[in-house]
């Protein structure tokens, strides 16, 4: 009897050691189908990847409303694209001639200023008095130096006075017209205002106008346009004046902002940004893109860092510095860090946009939650990528 008492025992033990068996398993997290994180897309339980490996230099042409394929024709991919990679063979140039990353990033941005497809220098937006105040910044990331000017009106190329101010003066920041002097007194090239002007970005100021009055959008006064022309550049074969290629492609597409990152044989980083602005912006209103560590940041031991996108919401959350910290305190390797910049930390902000951000070692990253970003990058091999469409993206939305 003592015996048959103590058979219930046996059940027991039994069910206690299947628990135990099944509690690591039960801790670990639960399997998913082959493919399933690539389906929930970057945000939604993917694991976000580099862009590419082995590149010494990247540019970007801003962020915001995406070129469509089905809508853009082969004549205005090609200015687009040519444009970025017009942009990676100046910066190729000065790595191949034993330039350094400061001097390679302010060629390739300088390249983009003078391209009237892009909202800085030459294709700057207007103001909301139709003037043109424009901002950019560089930054060296073996020692922290940087410079930066906002909202010169004079100056041809905002990038090469924001490198003076770095080397210089003692200061990291000018503005207005003691920016625009300091860049004169330095040598370089003085414009009037309708340098900047272009037919595209007028049409795209009296559309925002219209807008914010709530109407529709009347034919632009102003020069002509016939939709081809790339400022004084060859399209088909045809030389061009500072006209634009398909003028509602160049006003719309691009949010603004141009910039570069850079690693030279020394392991030496750099960035640099420079824009027009916002269409229809506050006169005196001032971006991220000369703030060093809202729009640009590059630091040797974690990354070379250039933003594009909503301005104020990349300032409030210091969206480039918070990147390199993301690596350098949280251990973050740079897609990661990157994305949950972009596509978590500003997008809680309320703000969208997108950056390109390079490691020492070569490992680029270009997430953006715009729909489209343009933007290419240069290999060591001398590979030359662009990107304008966003399926062409690895890391985008």
């Amino acid at each position: 009897m003592r015996m048959r008492s103590r058979l219930w025992i046996l059940p027991v033990l039994t069910a206690l050691v299947a628990v135990a068996v099944a509690l690591p398993a039960l801790s670990q997290p639960s399997a998913r189908p082959e493919g399933a994180a690539a389906a929930a897309g970057p945000g939604r339980g993917a694991a976000p990847r580099p862009e590419a490996t082995d590149v010494v230099l990247a540019v970007h042409g801003g962020a915001g409303t995406a070129l469509r394929r089905e809508d853009t024709d082969a004549r205005t991919e090609k200015a687009y694209r040519d444009g970025l990679a017009d942009a990676l063979r100046a910066g190729r140039k000065v790595l191949r001639d034993g330039g350094g990353s400061v001097a390679a990033v302010e060629a390739a941005v300088r390249s983009l200023e003078d391209n009237a497809l892009f909202n800085a220098g030459k294709g700057a937006v207007f103001t909301e008095d139709a003037g043109h105040e424009l901002d950019a910044s560089v930054m060296r990331g073996s020692d922290l130096a940087a410079g930066a000017v906002a909202g010169v009106r004079h100056v041809r190329n905002p990038v090469s006075a924001a490198r003076l101010v770095m080397e210089r003066t003692p200061h990291v920041l000018l503005a207005g017209e003691g920016a625009d002097d300091f860049a004169v007194r330095n040598g370089l090239p003085a414009v009037t205002q309708d340098y900047y002007w272009t037919q595209a970005r007028w049409d795209s100021l009296m559309k925002a106008k219209e807008r914010s009055r709530g109407g529709t959008s009347p034919s632009a006064s102003g020069k002509s346009v016939d939709g081809r022309a790339v400022d004084g550049r060859a399209v088909d074969g045809k030389t061009v004046d500072d006209r634009a290629v398909g003028s509602e492609a160049v006003g719309e597409s691009a949010m603004g902002t141009v910039g570069a990152v850079a690693v030279d044989r020394k392991h030496d980083l750099a960035a640099a940004t420079s824009t027009g602005g916002m269409t229809n912006k506050m006169a005196g209103r001032v971006g991220d893109s000369p703030l060093v560590g809202a729009g640009t940041y590059a630091k040797n031991a974690t990354v070379a860092a250039s933003a594009t996108g909503h301005g104020e919401v990349f300032i409030r959350g210091a969206a480039t510095s918070t990147l390199s910290h993301l690596i350098e305190f949280g251990g973050r390797d740079v897609a990661t860090a990157a994305h949950e910049v972009v596509h978590e930390r500003l997008t809680r902000l309320g703000g969208t946009g997108g950056m390109i951000a390079l490691g020492p070692d070569g490992v680029l990253a270009a997430p953006h939650s715009s729909e489209g970003m343009l933007y290419g990058y240069l290999t060591a091999g001398g590979e030359i990528v662009t990107k304008v469409f966003p399926d062409e993206s690895r890391t985008g939305r």
